[in-house]
């Protein structure tokens, strides 16, 4: 972690490194005998400035190190000799290539910023941002893609309010890439659609069953059985201070209850969807408290598969054991800083989290 930060430190300092380059040329320039050159470094400083500044700071450096250059040898006496001409000649020509290069490196940022905020809009779209209350209920969600500057990948979460309560979800694809993507998006739209229809959490888990069997079968992999996800709905009925939870080869949820913190694990462990063909296997609900002040986390095993350099596994209710969090952007803030804490800021799988407290009275916003 400390590495980390030393270069982000760096980076946060990094458009001074022309200038740096600059002032190391002329003081060797002046520190060393005269058969010794830094024209190196007068040529470096160009190339430097070009993926770091503008085109008009590009273009400054170089004139400035075509300058300084020529100041020293005036300095030194050389003024019109060939070695001079040569060296101020390289410089020059440098310059121009740091310029074009600066702006082949623009436009190449520009598409990529393009791509990025195309990135940004499918994410909005696949995993919309949960409100920030239902009733009593607050909500945080958090993604991090294991793809450096990805958007989004292979988990999926998402909050419904339906006529039989607060209903949310929380699944991870098997596989990555575009085709974890449309999984993503299927799984989501049918959750959507399904919590909306079904009255019983059962029901809901045989719709999303359905829609994950049909998508594998449609996906033209290998074979059948290597389309599935694992996923955790829960839902909080409009009266009663209560979740409801039914697991399929999912993380245990985290519940936090004034200090404490423990896994909720299912009282029926049931198979990821996807995978009825290997078992007929009954679906169980658990019946959970969730007072006032609760929050309930639901992840995805990017969290608790992390590993740090000695190969240990990242422990959730380690770091929230013994704290106690205002609300849910706490909690999911204070568990990723943690994980990264843990980690070294390395991601090897798509995390995802969702935090779901209960406001007590005084922490309540009215319903309008």
């Amino acid at each position: 972690m400390a590495r980390l930060g030393t270069w982000t430190w760096a980076g946060g300092r990094s458009r001074l490194l022309p200038v740096v380059l600059l002032f190391c040329a002329v003081l060797i320039d002046l520190v060393t005998p005269r058969t010794v050159s830094a024209a190196a470094l007068y040529a470096a400083a160009p190339l430097a400035a070009a993926p770091l500044l503008s085109l008009r700071g590009t273009i400054l450096t170089g004139v400035s190190a075509f300058v300084l250059d020529w100041a020293m040898f005036r300095y030194f006496g050389y003024r019109e000799s060939a070695v001079a001409l040569s060296e101020l000649f390289m410089v020059a020509t440098v310059t121009a290539v740091a310029a074009l290069l600066n702006r082949l490196l623009y436009h190449r940022k520009k598409r990529f910023e393009s791509v990025r905020d195309i990135a940004a809009a499918v994410q909005r779209a696949v995993l919309p941002t949960p409100p920030e209350r239902i009733g009593p209920l607050r909500f945080a969600a958090r993604y991090e893609a294991a793809q450096t500057d990805a958007r989004i990948g292979g988990d999926l979460y998402a909050v419904v309010d339906t006529p039989f309560g607060v209903r949310c979800v929380v699944g991870d694809v098997r596989g990555k890439g575009m085709g974890a993507v449309r999984a993503v998006s299927v799984g989501i739209g049918t959750f959507r659609e399904a919590a909306l229809q079904e009255p019983s959490l059962t029901g809901l888990v045989r719709r999303l069953e359905r829609a994950v069997t049909l998508e594998a079968r449609q996906s033209g992999g290998p074979a059948e059985l290597e389309g599935f996800v694992t996923g955790v709905l829960a839902e909080f009925p409009r009266r009663g201070n209560e979740v409801r939870l039914l697991n399929r080869g999912h993380p245990p949820p985290l519940l936090l209850v004034g200090d404490t913190v423990r896994y909720v694990e299912p009282a029926r462990p049931g198979l990821p969807l996807g995978l009825a063909a290997l078992g007929d296997v009954p679906d169980g609900v658990d019946t959970v408290p969730f007072p006032e002040g609760a929050s309930l986390l639901l992840y995805t095993d990017g969290l608790t598969e992390a590993r740090d350099a000695s190969g240990a596994f990242y422990d959730p209710v380690a770091e929230c054991a013994g704290r106690r969090h205002p609300g849910p952007d706490a909690l999911v803030d204070a568990v990723l800083a943690g994980h990264h804490r843990h980690t070294g800021g390395r991601r090897t799988d798509d995390t995802a989290l969702l935090a779901v407290t209960h406001a007590s009275g005084a922490d309540r916003i009215p319903d309008t």
